[in-house]
């Protein structure tokens, strides 16, 4: 029985991370906190990661550079999927979650009382992000029967990803934490049953 295993990675640690604002598509470098974690998270893992076939990434700087230290040794450039980009918060990036609160009460409202369909204004649904995610996995899923792929994306992607494989409903996305730096695996095989082996690793 064939499988093929999705190494799931979140980017390192940014530059103005430590401030609990929600970047989305605003595109801050990786810090050198956060090169040191993917460098680290690549020695404890390295000889899963060595098995890489082909290294995947968000188009979003953090990203990028997260999957360049990733593929270092390799001979593997990682192949950017703009598809794999942070959902969109619109307006509210930049932007805390008690300014947005303030700035913003009636759709704030709206957003929480739903937050798979509701998007912020000039944002994304989180409805509108799991297609998007999911439509391009599968694609690369095609290509890549047997392999192991490195993906590197950010914290509501890999939630949307997880919760695809391992039957949880969006409604449950913040149930699942993803640290900076963190790795999950994924492995499915020819009978369709997905394994999820490691999450926020």
């Amino acid at each position: 029985m064939k499988k093929t295993t999705i190494l799931l990675i979140r980017h390192g640690h940014t530059v103005g991370g430590e401030e609990k604002r929600y970047k989305g598509h605003i595109d801050v470098e990786l810090s050198p906190e956060g090169e040191s974690q993917i460098r680290s998270l690549k020695q404890r893992f390295n000889g899963l990661i060595e098995t890489t076939n082909a290294v995947y990434c968000s188009d979003l700087k953090r990203a990028i550079r997260s999957a360049e230290i990733i593929s270092e040794g390799l001979d593997i450039t990682p192949v950017i999927v703009p598809e794999f980009r942070e959902r969109s918060f619109g307006i509210w990036e930049g932007m805390s979650f008690e300014e947005i609160e303030k700035a913003f009460p009636r759709e704030f409202n709206l957003w929480k009382s739903d937050p798979l369909n509701y998007s912020p204004p000039g944002g994304e649904s989180t409805m509108e992000v799991q297609k998007r995610t999911i439509e391009a996995l599968g694609r690369l899923l095609n290509q890549h029967r047997g392999d192991t792929i490195s993906i590197v994306a950010h914290g509501g992607i890999n939630r949307v990803i997880l919760c695809h494989f391992m039957g949880i409903p969006l409604s449950n996305i913040f149930r699942i934490e993803q640290n900076f730096g963190c790795l999950n695996i994924i492995d499915l095989y020819d009978d369709g049953v997905p394994v999820v082996r490691l999450v926020n690793g």
